[in-house]
């Protein structure tokens, strides 16, 4: 039985909501997510993640179709499922002025445990956080914050995991230290569903789904996500970046041209022309524009690239890095 279960899930906000004019935030989404497995959603803000989220932590009611979570109807069974997800909101929830300690007591008490009883499962973040138990949640940075919600989340023993954006606005070395639990609560078994807008994290999981604008793009592994890339990648390097964006996408032959750190990310409309010829080409016509400097050369696409590639434009809220 899968952990998860998405058929045909359909969610509208009407015009009345902060959303201008109305919005569509799910549209006839479909998914599953196997027991134990390591799930990611990757898109940018506003592509719907929150909105999917508290659904299956049966926060919000769907318009139309059906999910299931650990075989729970998420609607008509939403009762039994509460006590059996961990669910991490998008925004830091806890109380501020509690301690760490009080939090996560005050947690275990909704769900009728205790700290002491759980010590074993939270032991590998909660080792990181005991330090500073008499601190006020408030005033702990926000690496330790996202650890305080990790174990809230995970005190009352949940057969699985649901994070929304768990390391945004969280620094690298925290980022990574985050994933790396994570990492090990799947090699312990436990099911994890998360989403985040940096593409980088699509790595570490098991399968991704693309989502944008309530549309799933694609569902796979991060490898096989790659690989549906279509043509050539290249790699186009000059000092006056700027200005040889500009000319590449004036190109007559020019597919797709967007900034990717310090380097151009460029695609032809001539999937069949060779590499080479490709190469040469763009390269000509740099130089013919005065970029004497430049370089180009074939590089291996991300899922960035591939997100891109499906949705038509770089977005400006996909957030691209090194965890």
């Amino acid at each position: 039985m899968n952990a998860v279960a998405v058929e045909a899930l359909v969610k509208k906000f009407p015009s009345t909501s902060r959303r201008a004019g109305g919005a569509i935030a799910l549209d006839r989404v479909s998914f599953d997510v196997g027991a134990g497995e390591l799930f990611g959603f990757i898109g940018p803000d506003g592509g719907g993640k929150t909105t999917l989220f508290r659904i299956l932590v049966t926060l919000l009611k769907p318009d139309a179709g059906r999910a299931t979570v650990l075989g729970r109807d998420v609607v008509k069974e939403f009762r039994a499922l509460r006590q059996k997800v961990g669910y991490m909101a998008g925004r830091f929830s806890l109380y501020p002025d509690l301690s760490v300690e009080e939090n996560l007591r005050f947690f275990a008490s909704v769900f009728g445990t205790t700290i002491e009883s759980e010590h074993a499962r939270i032991a590998p973040i909660y080792s990181q956080l005991e330090p500073f138990r008499d601190r006020r949640a408030a005033a702990l940075s926000g690496g330790m914050k996202q650890k305080l919600a990790l174990c809230c989340a995970l005190v009352h023993r949940p057969e699985i995991l649901i994070l929304d954006e768990p390391t945004t606005g969280v620094d690298a070395v925290s980022r990574r230290e985050f994933w790396e639990l994570l990492g090990t609560l799947k090699q312990g078994g436990l099911t994890v569903v998360v989403s985040t807008p940096y593409m980088d994290e699509a790595n570490r999981c098991d399968r991704i789904a693309l989502i944008h604008r309530g549309h799933l793009l694609a569902v796979d592994s991060p490898d096989g996500i790659i690989r549906a890339f279509d043509r050539p990648l290249l790699g186009v390097r000059a000092g006056a970046r700027y200005k040889a964006l500009l000319a590449l996408r004036q190109y007559e032959h020019a597919n797709s041209v967007y900034p990717f750190g310090d380097v151009i990310h460029y695609t032809d409309t001539r999937t069949d022309a060779p590499l080479e010829q490709l190469t040469a080409d763009v390269r000509a016509l740099l130089a013919s524009q005065g970029f004497d400097d430049a370089s180009v050369e074939r590089i291996e696409p991300t899922v960035e690239d591939t997100f891109i590639a499906r949705t038509g434009s770089p977005d400006e809220e996909l957030k691209a890095g090194v965890a």
